[in-house]
């Protein structure tokens, strides 16, 4: 199964990097993935373009592909004024809005201080409902204080182990549109549950 890594940090090294990685590992110790990173830092200025072109170029091009075609996405952004970064929401503007339909998602976050840990829910979680992804109930957010500090550790495996979770069970299944399916007249639903 793939797994994409969609992540927002712009330092190198970078905290939300490292908090995307120790998730993928977790995930991986959960069920088989390849996993594929894309870092929007590399993207800024294709991003850009897009808005204005309307067209992606083509590193932006293969990473939507790349999150269009995951199993299963990692999204981690740092918080910044209370919210995801600009570039991060950016790159969920130009991604199709179909792409998500029904893919799982891990959410999480990096900041400075605990006291934008509800960034998961009140900026993360709705983006990626209106865009129709099934978002794991665990997310993650590792302020400066918690790497190396008790917590951490058990809320990336118990958000590891839902993203699995969800992967192994919807990979290879596809929401059907309303376009596709097929209405029995009730009668003939009747008439088949007597049947013998």
């Amino acid at each position: 199964m793939k797994l994409v890594i969609v992540s927002a940090g712009l330092s190198v090294p970078s905290s939300t990097r490292l908090l995307a990685d120790r998730l993928a590992a977790a995930v991986g110790r959960e069920t088989e993935v390849r996993v594929e990173v894309v870092e929007l830092r590399d993207l800024a200025v294709e991003i850009a373009h897009n808005f204005t072109n309307g067209f992606p170029g083509r590193k932006l091009a293969a990473a939507l592909t790349a999150v269009t075609e995951a199993d299963g996405l990692i999204a981690v952004t740092p918080v910044f004024t209370a919210s995801y970064s600009g570039l991060f929401k950016s790159f969920f503007d130009v991604l199709d809005k179909e792409a998500l339909v029904g893919k799982p998602v891990l959410v999480a976050a990096t900041g400075g201080t605990g006291r934008h840990s509800l960034v998961l829910e009140h900026a993360l979680r709705p983006l990626f409902a209106y865009l129709r992804a099934v978002v794991v109930p665990t997310g993650v957010y590792a302020a400066s204080e918690d790497w190396g500090a008790e917590g951490l550790e058990d809320r990336i495996e118990r958000a590891a182990g839902e993203l699995a979770g969800l992967m192994t069970g919807l990979s290879g299944t596809k929401p059907q549109r309303s376009d596709d399916l097929t209405v029995v007249p009730f009668a003939e639903q009747l008439a088949r549950l007597s049947a013998p």
